[in-house]
């Protein structure tokens, strides 16, 4: 008991006082010193095993044709294996492809055209102008003489070019001894001129007041909520 009590009664050394210091904890014991130029690392047993190069092999393990085995060959299937062999059934919804060229029915196969029809697959005649000139003219087309109302043949009827038309303008045209005289104005040539744009900030003053926000007064509702909260305001303000 007396030599753990002077044990602890020692006072614990310094170790700030050793200029070759590696750690800046507390350390029970004085640093190894240090005898060779660089430091030595020790491989571990795995690290030995990852460190060779791997083996590339050549061979094929496996021939594209190999042999059954005797167990194989005597194999029994189970009653499972042989229920998940079955192919799987179609749905009962299932209706087979339908072919590309369906087969006519007789009544299609021996069916006669109305007169009607007829007329409606016969192609329709476009009118044909006569010349290519500006006033050129719709040549009329007479159709078939059939039974319609009035209001039909109303209808069916082509309208008529108005009688002050003067046909298509040509793509070139003399120009006017007004137009060619002309002379702009002052305003048409402010206008014609590009817009002059200035920089984004250019001219700008940060510390500018403006006239009327040195006027202006703040209103019931900014004063109310410019005021502190309440419930935070101590009591010693309200005195």
């Amino acid at each position: 008991m007396a030599t753990q009590t002077r044990q602890l009664a020692q006072p614990k050394p310094n170790r700030l006082g050793y200029p070759d210091r590696r750690s800046v904890y507390w350390l029970d014991q004085l640093p190894p010193e240090k005898t060779g130029s660089t430091t030595r690392t020790e491989l571990t047993p795995r690290w030995s095993e990852l460190c060779p190069s791997k083996k590339f092999y050549t061979q094929m393990t496996l021939p594209p044709v190999w042999e059954v085995s005797e167990p194989a060959l005597r194999a029994v299937a189970s009653d499972r294996l042989l229920h998940l062999a079955r192919p799987r059934a179609p749905t009962a919804d299932w209706q087979p492809e339908r072919p590309l060229l369906a087969a006519l029915n007789r009544e299609t196969q021996t069916a006669v055209a109305t007169p009607r029809t007829c007329q409606l697959a016969r192609p329709k005649r476009r009118p044909v102008p006569e010349d290519s000139g500006p006033k050129s003219k719709a040549v009329t087309v007479t159709l078939t003489p059939c039974k319609a109302s009035a209001h039909i043949e109303l209808l069916a009827t082509p309208k008529h070019d108005h009688p002050k038309f003067e046909g298509e303008r040509s793509a070139c045209w003399s120009v006017s001894r007004a137009a060619r005289n002309f002379a702009a104005g002052q305003r048409l040539l402010q206008l014609s001129g590009p817009k002059e744009r200035t920089a984004l900030f250019e001219g700008y003053d940060p510390y500018a007041v403006s006239q009327a926000a040195r006027a202006a007064g703040p209103s019931p509702r900014v004063r109310q909520l410019c005021l502190p909260l309440p419930r935070k305001c101590s009591s010693n303000y309200d005195r």
